[in-house]
């Protein structure tokens, strides 16, 4: 209902504003692990190939998390919109965009696809060489420049960074086009911010990355939003056993919920998560999923799998400059490594195919499972303490 009544306020009124800043409110960071703070922000009108966006719901990711606390140093720009899941309707559009209008239902997606590049009408990658994500940039694509500015607490107005192609902690937005999908009006967006991050990366990373085969074994390792969602993806695609690893108990009633089928707690094990895992499974797992960001766990993951076809994807966000702790040997026994943005998928092409299949109840994605706190987006800041604390998957924050 709450998609339905701003598509039609922006039907009425959005004319009044195309082509004009809007003022509105947002959640802006002005240093790194700063509560972030309430503010009017000046939203400038979209430019060339972007579009302005009503963003009615968002949520946090530990992605999030990370940049604001400024974990790595590159990121750290300030003041900043941080925030990546959400969804939304178009309020208008730059010069030159052709496949949204104003009224579009979209989701922002912070790895775009633009269509045209060699990378986008490629098969094997759903990176594009424009609009692929890059964690340190912090303006648009076309000139460079922000479109987001507040006067400072010196009275002085400034420019407010970008993060990730996205920034959804603002009532307005401005997106490249090409990190914009336009999905099915009959889409709860309530549900369907989930599909910016959190579930396309996991149930993609388990569909399209390792693609996991009925009656396989797969390990997960942390029991956070994507580790379940991975657990979802391979519950979908008929895994007969699904073991999930974390250093927190209380999280796996939830991963129940989501088809883990087994659970370590690895804090209580008297050796290496790794052999306990071989030894469930007769010599490893056919699929592992490092979900933490931590060295030590990515190298328990890539042991936990069979020799001769084991497959590790790795999800977690690993802090720069710290490398991989592989030794390269350790590859010549058939185990593969590799990584993925968004779980493969290619947003704008793919995801509107996925939201239909979810609606038509050809997939039965637990979407609710995932949301376990909602708040006003006025409690922002109580939300990200909730996940900083362990306490919370998705907190959906209302605009």
């Amino acid at each position: 209902m709450a998609a339905a009544a701003a598509n039609g306020s922006l039907a009425n009124g959005g004319a009044n504003t195309r082509g004009k800043p809007i003022k509105c409110r947002a959640a802006v960071a002005w240093g790194p692990g700063e509560p972030l703070a309430l503010e009017e922000v000046e939203v400038a009108p979209p430019g060339r190939l972007e579009v302005r966006v009503k963003v009615l719901f968002t949520s946090i990711c530990h992605t999030d998390l990370s940049a604001w606390k400024g974990e790595n140093e590159m990121q750290r720009k300030f003041p900043r919109i941080f925030g990546h899941e959400a969804a939304g309707v178009v309020e208008s559009v730059g010069e030159g965009v052709e496949d949204l209008v104003p009224g579009d239902h979209v989701i922002p997606i912070f790895t775009g696809e633009c269509r045209e590049c060699v990378y986008c009408e490629s098969d094997k990658t759903n990176l594009c060489g424009t609009y692929r994500v890059n964690p340190f940039k912090s303006t648009m694509v076309s000139d460079n420049g922000t479109r987001f500015s507040v006067v400072d607490r010196s009275g002085v107005r400034r420019p407010v960074y970008h993060f990730l192609n996205t920034s959804t902690f603002t009532e307005y937005t401005v997106l490249d086009a090409a990190c914009a999908v336009k999905i099915n009006p009959k889409a709860p967006l309530e549900k369907m911010y989930l599909l910016s991050c959190g579930i396309s990366t996991g149930v993609g990373a388990a569909w399209n990355t390792a693609n996991v085969s009925k009656g396989s074994t797969v390990a997960v390792f942390g029991l956070g939003s994507i580790g379940l969602a991975v657990a979802e993806g391979a519950r979908l695609r008929g895994a007969a056993r699904i073991i999930g690893v974390d250093i927190n108990p209380e999280k796996f009633t939830k991963g129940k919920e989501m088809g883990v089928t087994d659970f370590i707690d690895s804090k209580a094990c008297d050796k290496p998560v790794h052999e306990v895992i071989r030894k469930m499974t007769d010599g490893g797992v056919d699929y592992s999923f490092e979900c933490t960001g931590i060295n030590d766990v990515l190298q328990e993951a890539f042991v936990s799998t069979h020799d001769g076809w084991g497959l590790t994807v790795v999800l977690g966000i690993h802090a720069t400059p710290k490398m991989m702790p592989l030794h390269p040997m350790e590859l010549f026994d058939g185990r593969r490594i590799t990584g993925c943005v968004l779980g493969d998928f290619k947003g704008k092409s793919q995801l509107p195919d996925l939201i239909d299949k979810c609606i038509n109840g050809e997939v039965n994605i637990n979407f609710d499972g995932f949301i376990t706190h909602k708040m006003p987006f006025s409690d922002i800041n109580k939300a990200f303490k909730l996940l900083e604390e362990g306490k919370s998957l998705r907190c959906l924050l209302n605009l």
